[in-house]
This record gives structure tokens, C-alpha cells and sequence, in this order.
């Protein structure tokens, strides 16, 4: 079974590193994430164009595209 730590635990051992051990950590946190949210915009992406190929999603001019973006975010406030 995964033992589960808090962040508070975390960041409590984090700050028992040495200064340039935790710019390491700090380095690799925002590295892995960098890589997990371009994969998940990846998946994103290949989840849309299986959706297009299925017909499911339709060409649309850019103007199109950028209106509609533009009303989600409004409606979003």
C-alpha cells in the first residue's frame, strides 16, 4: 500500500536539503510538471483530432474559433 505523506511533510524535508539541493528539487518539480501538462495537452490534442476524424468535431474558420473562445471566456466571468 502507498504510504501517504502531506505536503507539509514534504515541505518539511525539502527544507532539511542543503540551498543547492533544494534549486535541484525545485528544477526537477517544475521540469516534471512542464513534461506532465505537454503530455496531457498531447492527449488532449489526439483525443480532438480522433474526435474530427469521427465527424464529431467540424472545420471552422480561425475568426470562428477565436469568437467562440472569446465568449467562453467572457460567459466564464
Amino acid at each position: 500500500m502507498l504510504n501517504r505523506v502531506t505536503l507539509d511533510e514534504v515541505i518539511n524535508t525539502a527544507l532539511q536539503l542543503p540551498p543547492d539541493q533544494r534549486e535541484m528539487l525545485i528544477g526537477i518539480l517544475r521540469h516534471r510538471q512542464n513534461e506532465a501538462r505537454r503530455d496531457e495537452m498531447a492527449a488532449d490534442a489526439r483525443r480532438s483530432i480522433a474526435m474530427f476524424h469521427e465527424g464529431k468535431l467540424k472545420a471552422q474558420p480561425a475568426e470562428d474559433a477565436i469568437d467562440d473562445l472569446h465568449r467562453t471566456l467572457a460567459d466564464a466571468e
